[in-house]
């Protein structure tokens, strides 16, 4: 796994369209055992690196009272080495423009790409791309999405936006790769995407969960029903939702194709080494590619089982250009290590990322996150793909009032969106329902919450 292998599927067995079930069997099937030696090996050799190359790295963590030979298991790893946030990143690159001193200087012509975050929570995050990872994350991309279920006869039809973020470029870097055809549409009319998807004859869409919703209500009032379309694969990513059981099932019901869900976040690029398999039990992990934990909130130095919510962080462990070692982006979720029915042997994540842990909201003692509201709007199906959540006091205490578009709005549907909301969020919400249209159309990332405290 030391360098990107020739550009063709590695698999013994086939699937029902006669491609080989895995793009690398042997790495995607390996003994759970057999990846934790590897991992720790890459680990050990990108801690080296860090510690003698990165001034960043190394003056973070002696601050700590790290070194890396302190490192001799996963879990001295997990409990030794410190995190770094998004943050730190964005002060070091002010300090030390434009790439920060946690990048290697490149000789002339060795920067493939230069991209950035999408600067939804604040200042966007410059990257530099050596050309030898940019070739690896071909690779990695083109092994998630057949993962997901890309094949060289698909037509990949792409609605993610084309500029400094990095979504994008991710999908068009896998469907090359795999060989499909691959028709970067990007951001645009909606109906100019419909339209495009009969003509063509797209086979694969990709966007977000919220526009990929969106479409589905556009559909509907222009009389097209996106269930007798050509599209037969949705990969998805960008935000939260895809891996949720209730969005999934309203994409998949409403477009009758697959839904994946994949990505993690632009720093940790190549970012689709989190990705949904066609048997639907959540993302796997590429994690001998990006190693990924799931600590304690609170400390992320402290290790938790399989199973209980915390906080992902993240480390690459073959990027040389501006690697990230214990990153922590403040996402929320949980890991499983069962098997899936799919052969894959990672461990997965089964709803996906559950959203950061600084949009959770506190109301009247309890958390609440966007994804729970989302997955309680989901189970009543009168009810519009947009919502808002508003968050207001009345004299001492926190109200949380929902906002969703549905006609006709009577009373009884009112109720059973309480009752929704009750039972998966713990507390009482109250809804007001809004006449089709009211509430902005999401063409890219959401924006649910309005905090007016």
């Amino acid at each position: 796994m030391s360098q990107p292998r020739s550009v063709a599927p590695r698999s013994t067995s086939t699937d029902a369209r006669g491609y080989p079930r895995f793009w690398d069997e042997e790495r995607e099937t390996l003994d759970p055992a057999k990846r934790d030696a590897l991992i720790l090996d890459r680990i050990h050799h990108q801690l080296a690196y860090a510690w003698a190359e990165l001034p960043f790295y190394r003056r973070h963590w002696q601050a700590h009272g790290f070194h890396p030979d302190q490192v001799r298991s996963l879990e001295d790893f997990t409990t030794k080495v410190p995190v770094i946030t998004k943050k730190m990143l964005v002060a070091d690159q002010a300090e030390h423009p434009p790439f920060g001193s946690y990048a290697r200087a490149l000789p002339p012509g060795g920067i493939a790409r230069i991209h950035g975050s999408s600067g939804t929570s604040g200042t966007p995050t410059m990257y530099a791309v050596s050309k030898t990872d940019w070739e690896r994350a071909g690779e990695v991309h083109a092994m998630a999405q057949w993962c997901a279920g890309v094949r060289p006869d698909d037509i990949v039809q792409v609605g993610f936006p084309f500029g400094l973020f990095f979504g994008g470029w991710g999908v068009v870097q896998g469907a090359e790769r795999i060989g499909a055809t691959l028709f970067p549409l990007g951001v645009t009319d909606s109906q100019r995407h419909l339209e495009l998807i009969e003509r063509l004859g797209s086979t694969v869409f990709s966007a977000t969960p919220s526009y990929c919703i969106h479409l589905l209500s556009v559909a509907e009032n222009l009389g097209v029903d996106l269930r007798a379309s050509t599209v037969r694969h949705l990969l998805v990513g960008g935000e939260p939702g895809g891996s949720l059981p209730g969005t999934r099932a309203i994409i998949e019901q409403g477009w009758d194709a697959v839904v994946a869900d994949a990505g993690s976040t632009s720093e940790m690029y190549p970012f689709q080494t989190s990705v949904g398999c066609e048997a639907g039990t959540g993302t796997h992990l590429y994690t001998d590619e990006v190693y990924t934990e799931v600590v304690d909130g609170t400390d992320p130095n402290v290790p938790i089982p399989a199973g209980r919510r915390g906080a992902v962080v993240y480390t690459h462990l073959w990027r040389d250009s501006q690697p990230m070692i214990r990153f922590a982006p403040g996402d929320e979720t949980y890991l499983a290590t069962d098997p899936c029915p799919c052969g894959r042997t990672y461990p997965r994540l089964p709803e996906g990322v559950l959203g950061r842990l600084d949009d959770m909201l506190v109301i009247r003692g309890a958390n609440v996150f966007p994804s729970a509201v989302e997955t309680a709007l989901r189970s009543v199906p009168e009810l519009g793909p947009e919502f808002r959540i508003r968050v207001h006091k009345r004299g001492a205490l926190d109200e949380l009032t929902v906002e969703a578009e549905a006609e006709p709005a009577g009373d009884a549907l009112r109720a059973r969106t309480e009752e929704a909301l009750l039972r998966v969020l713990g507390i009482r919400a109250g809804v007001t329902l809004l006449a089709p249209g009211t509430l902005p159309e999401t063409t890219f990332k959401a924006r649910r919450v309005v905090d007016e405290r």
